[in-house]
């Protein structure tokens, strides 16, 4: 039975769909088989990965709303072991088309548990607001994933998220998890960077993953290609840091034992 994930905040560019598509290539690289859930309206996710959203004939949009198969419309990556079902501009719509639906929080749940036994993990892209398609994601989910970003404002808009997060416990999904906080977009060098860190890890403790996504120029390059930075640039920082991100999940997880070759690998600048 495979692990899904939400990787969430209302608060753009903080670096979720980097992290759905990178994170994903990572686990693929450790042998896990991953699919990638673009439920974002930009379809970043899906052009991350190669594909042309306006190529795309069917999307997550047509299995939520017109209950095509998720088998139907999953596509596979030139990433190892890694799988996405596309976005599509159509999903801005969804929103106010799922209204009347019974059971509208629960119809991406529905979709997923027809493929959740053919992969280790579902990552599902969540477009930056709390609405209803983000809504349905994490009621899909066994927990979710929260970016945030090294800079200013960072903890703006985390309570809102956190308030939701328990209300979907509450109301719709008590089996919601929080995986972690993940801190992206980090410059060393810059003081308020390690600010936020410091705060954040204060605020939240065991929450925030120990690996941090520093900022780095061949991360911001890679989806422009297409590809994940593993493929990108291999031995760049951007994918050290989302293999150590990897390898932390599956040790939070209990999926992984550390050998010599497994550790983490520091990142030295």
């Amino acid at each position: 039975m495979g692990k899904i994930i939400s990787i969430a905040n209302q608060k753009g560019g903080v670096g979720k769909t980097t992290t759905a598509i990178n994170l994903a290539a990572a686990l693929g690289v450790l042998e896990k088989s991953v699919l990638v859930v673009d439920a974002d309206p930009q379809a970043n996710a899906t052009s991350g990965f190669g594909f042309d959203p306006r190529n795309v004939k069917t999307s997550i949009y047509e299995c939520l709303l017109s209950e095509i198969e998720p088998a139907d419309v999953i596509l596979h990556t030139e990433s190892p072991n890694v799988d996405i079902l596309p976005g599509h501009i159509d999903l801005v719509g969804a929103e106010i088309e799922m209204i009347n639906t019974p059971n509208r929080e629960k119809v991406m749940r529905m979709a997923l548990q027809k493929v959740k036994d053919q992969y280790d993990f579902i990552i599902i892209d969540c477009s930056p607001s709390l609405g209803l398609v983000t809504l349905n994601s994490l009621t899909a989910s066994d927990s979710v994933m929260i970016p945030v970003q090294c800079e200013y404002f960072a903890m703006e808009g985390l309570g809102k998220l956190l308030n939701t997060i328990k209300i979907v416990q509450n109301l719709l999904n008590p089996e919601l998890d929080i995986e972690g906080m993940l801190l992206t977009m980090y410059d060393r060098r810059l003081r308020l960077a390690n600010q936020v860190v410091e705060e954040v890890k204060m605020h939240f403790q065991q929450m925030v993953f120990n690996t941090i996504i520093h900022r780095n120029t061949r991360l911001g390059e890679a989806p422009s290609h297409g590809v994940s930075i593993l493929v990108h640039d291999a031995t760049s920082t951007g994918s050290v840091n989302y293999l150590n991100l990897a390898r932390e999940l599956l040790q939070r997880n209990n999926m992984t034992r550390l050998n010599e070759e497994d550790k983490i690998i520091e990142i030295k600048e």
